[in-house]
């Protein structure tokens, strides 16, 4: 079954998130790197989180993977450069969301 992995960057006042740099140097890190084990990957920057409500979370990265044992292998042997480059562009320790995808 194909499992998702979301990094979910949530908002607060005194967090950081250097957009250009996630975009144009941590993504194609992640091809770099994972290109091979990944399915897709959808990276989405908050904007609101309902009418003039700001949004909860700066970004949330979806990445699928065929079979988890690709998730494992992404975060464990691979994983390295991946977790090692988000200090790069925030401030943020990102929450982790592994999950069965139900549809697709």
């Amino acid at each position: 079954m194909t499992v998702s992995l979301q990094v979910i960057y949530p908002a607060s006042e005194d967090a950081t998130f250097d957009f250009d740099y996630y975009e144009k140097t941590h993504l194609p890190l992640l091809e770099e790197h994972w290109g091979d084990l990944m399915e897709t990957v959808e990276a989405s920057r908050g904007l609101a989180s309902g009418p003039d409500v700001p949004p909860a979370f700066l970004l949330i990265a979806t990445i699928t993977f065929a079979d988890m044992d690709k998730l494992d292998t992404a975060m464990g042997e691979k994983g390295g450069p991946i977790i090692d480059d988000v200090s790069n562009f925030t401030n943020i320790r990102p929450q982790i969301l592994i999950g069965d995808v139900l549809m697709g």
